[in-house]
């Protein structure tokens, strides 16, 4: 399912129109965004929980040339939990 798609179903589910539906879709997208840039979590209750995580420096290898070791640098990455009411409604 594209962004479009999700769109379109958002608004065929709460009766908006596209446009208001796409607005809404990346208000929600840049509330979190902007949340997570924060350092905040965002927890939706049975659904999951949006976060951030330090990911360590480490050592890589190139694909190009396995022989060269490449220094990975430290970084936060987004991560997503998935609550239990998804877990559930996916099996």
């Amino acid at each position: 399912m594209t962004k479009a798609d999700f769109i379109d179903e958002v608004a065929d589910r709460t009766g908006l129109s596209k446009r208001a539906a796409a607005e809404a879709v990346d208000a929600f997208l840049e509330t979190i965004q902007d949340a997570l840039k924060r350092g905040d979590a965002v927890t939706f209750t049975g659904f999951g929980k949006f976060s951030t995580q330090q990911r360590a420096a480490r050592v890589g290898v190139n694909p190009r040339n396995p022989g060269e070791k490449v220094q990975i640098p430290a970084a936060t990455v987004p991560k997503f939990s998935a609550g239990s009411a998804l877990k559930a409604a996916v099996r």
